[in-house]
């Protein structure tokens, strides 16, 4: 029995050494070369859509009126605090890495949907919630970090009103055949403030304020943020890779 144990082993002594590390090597393709000086910082194949300076990437939601939107003196985006005309990029986009940082009022006279609601829609279409959820009650779908109306944030990962807040979402766009039906869903995987909230979710279709989600068929499509009622909404940084 030893016998046939040993030339067992030895068997699988001899294979192993006749395989090599080399063989379950891959030398191509060589990945491009991307630098960013921080993790907020746009890498250098990013396309920066607002670093302070103007608005070039952006126009009005309704292309007949005024945005409504404005860059203060300390050179952030800030929406005017009320239901009005969204700011939309001018380019249309698919799948994306977004990173975009941006800040609460201060002013506490409103609670729940009404303190500094705004919202960051990808294709136009799918809401990542933004809103003052620090101590401030609402339904949890439609807080700060949800895909609104459809997925509740893993954690509260908000901080007080007045401080910087950061979103870095990775967009997967569904896909629809040329019948319009959609042939793979879109995902989200979004970090609030560097913390996982958003983990590789199904976009079940639009983000309705009322009624089921719709799959209707799109392509690519404008980046909006939205203006909401009631308390004001300060946007720095932002900035897109495309995937």
């Amino acid at each position: 029995m030893k016998f046939y144990l040993a030339i067992f082993i030895t068997f699988f002594i001899n294979i192993s050494i006749a395989q090599s590390s080399k063989d379950t090597e891959i030398w191509e393709p060589i990945p491009k070369k991307v630098y960013s000086i921080s993790d907020s910082a746009p890498p250098n194949d990013a396309i920066v859509l607002f670093d302070g300076t103007d608005l070039s990437k952006w126009e009005g939601n309704w292309h007949d009126k005024e945005s409504e939107w404005m860059i203060n003196d300390d050179g952030f985006l800030v929406n005017n605090g009320n239901d009005g005309p969204r700011i939309q990029t001018k380019e249309n986009f698919g799948s994306v890495q977004l990173h975009i940082e941006w800040k609460t009022s201060e002013d506490l006279s409103y609670k729940n949907q009404d303190r500094s609601n705004s919202g960051i829609f990808l294709q136009s279409r799918y809401e990542i919630q933004i809103l003052d959820s620090y101590e401030n009650q609402t339904y949890v779908n439609g807080q700060a970090g949800s895909v609104y109306k459809q997925y509740i944030p893993l954690v509260n990962s908000s901080r007080k009103p007045g401080e910087w807040q950061s979103y870095d979402i990775v967009f997967k766009a569904p896909e629809f055949n040329a019948k319009g039906e959609k042939v793979k869903s879109g995902y989200f995987t979004v970090f609030h403030n560097g913390v996982l909230i958003q983990n590789h979710v199904e976009i079940l279709g639009t983000t309705e304020n009322v009624g089921p989600p719709k799959n209707i068929a799109h392509g690519d499509g404008p980046l909006f943020l939205q203006s909401h009622c009631c308390s004001k909404v300060s946007f720095r940084n932002i900035w897109l890779r495309k995937l």
